[in-house]
């Protein structure tokens, strides 16, 4: 959420921010319910201070005049948090700014290749795609998947089920072993308030699975629920930055990608995913946004699968992003690069939705902490790399090294 005296200062560079967006917002709506709302307030003061004088001529409150000016001041103090809750609703409505170094944009052509590592590998034959590949030894069953729940799911068996769990396994023992983030494992489900401040909220409700009765949504990623272990708190002096690194399911309705990505295991409504999230400082957010890349990138160089990253134009960014970065795996059976990380910074946007805040001294004011995120990183699309980038000429696939003592074995058969 922006600031509203930001937002009342600065208006054309929100106008600005929001067209870099190619998006959209209630702007005007905002500025016209504001203005009423600070004259509300003045008069509301005004009507207060009238009250005091009269209470003060008069000595008594319960005058005729004191009652007339207390039924007035209540009926402006309503309409004033009536005022307020439609300036929140609208507020929310709003995406964050891109920071200013965000490359200007308007679609995927215009990202910015910051960097590549490894070089795609060439085969003595044509290498298959992963449905292929897990259909013919036995570890992806998709008519299952779908016999049991419908299209775009499906039923790891075997060693494909092994391999999932190995690199869960070997993604959080990294992160909290040599990248020093505390280990949390969230609930799937969390209150509609977990997914305002997170930014999912009323954005992409149609993209959300909803229990109804108890208003508990699915999470679309760790993000959700770890972004409000904290909400409502002031951290305390010298505790940022927080490093947090939490295994979830996620659940997306892919609305948003109808018809898109039918195929394989790409582009599911459930997955799994390693989420990496920082509470830091303004100051060193930045520094931290590069940390987090450089982190989900030592998961690809150590499976030895070649990767590149982009740096997103202002149109591609998430809704609650100020900057963010892509790190796409090579799939040669595919053909194609795909998305397996994307880190951002999301400046003080979602702490300012949660009222997440931190003192940097004893006696300083509480102040809004910035707060990243970033996949560290996101299945399947690893293991469809790993099943495209390790297959072998007999139809077999070579379980890359760093994780052969997860999964027991050296090879798929």
């Amino acid at each position: 959420m922006l600031d509203l005296k930001f937002f009342r200062e600065n208006i054309d560079q929100v106008r600005q921010g929001i067209a870099n967006r190619q998006s959209t917002a209630p702007l005007d709506e905002i500025l016209q319910l504001d203005a009423e709302r600070r004259q509300k307030i003045a008069g509301l003061e005004d009507l207060r201070h009238t009250r005091k004088e009269a209470a003060r001529e008069t000595a008594r409150v319960s005058s005729d005049k004191g009652r007339d000016l207390r039924v007035k001041i209540k009926a402006l103090e309503e309409e004033v948090r009536n005022l307020d809750e439609q300036l929140k609703d609208l507020l929310l409505q709003v995406p964050n700014l891109p920071q200013p170094t965000a490359p200007v944009g308007t679609g995927e052509n215009d990202n910015v290749e910051v960097c590549s590592w490894g070089e795609p590998k060439s085969f003595d034959f044509e290498p298959a795609p992963h449905w292929k590949l897990g259909e013919s030894l036995g570890i992806i069953d998709f008519e299952r998947g779908v016999k049991l729940s419908g299209t775009r799911f499906y039923v790891l068996m075997g060693l494909g089920a092994r391999l999932q769990r190995a690199l869960i396994s070997f993604m959080l023992d990294l992160h909290t072993a040599e990248h020093g983030y505390n280990e949390v494992y969230p609930p799937f489900m969390v209150k509609r308030e977990c997914m305002v401040a997170s930014g999912n909220l009323p954005k992409f409700a149609d993209n959300l699975y909803h229990d109804e009765e108890d208003d508990f949504w699915f999470v679309p990623t760790a993000e959700a629920p770890v972004t409000n272990l904290h909400r409502e708190e002031i951290i305390p002096p010298g505790t940022l930055p927080l490093y947090y690194v939490a295994y979830t399911a996620c659940f997306r309705r892919e609305k948003m990608s109808a018809g898109k990505d039918t195929k394989g295991l790409k582009r599911g409504h459930q997955f799994d995913k390693i989420e990496l999230y920082k509470f830091t400082e303004p100051a060193t957010s930045n520094d931290e946004l590069e940390k987090t890349v450089s982190d989900a990138e030592q998961v690809c160089r150590k499976l030895e699968i070649p990767y590149r990253v982009l740096e997103l134009c202002t149109a591609e960014l998430g809704f609650a992003s100020a900057r963010s970065y892509d790190i796409e795996m090579w799939a040669p059976g595919c053909g194609e690069w795909l998305e397996v990380s994307s880190c951002s910074n999301c400046g003080d946007f979602q702490a300012r939705r949660g009222n997440i805040r931190y003192r940097p001294t004893p006696e300083s004011k509480p102040q809004f902490v910035h707060t990243l995120n970033g996949s560290g990183l996101a299945l399947p699309r690893v293991v469809i790399a790993i099943m495209e980038n390790y297959q072998q000429a007999d139809g077999s696939i070579l379980i890359p090294e760093v994780l052969q003592k997860y999964v027991g074995e050296k090879v798929i058969r």
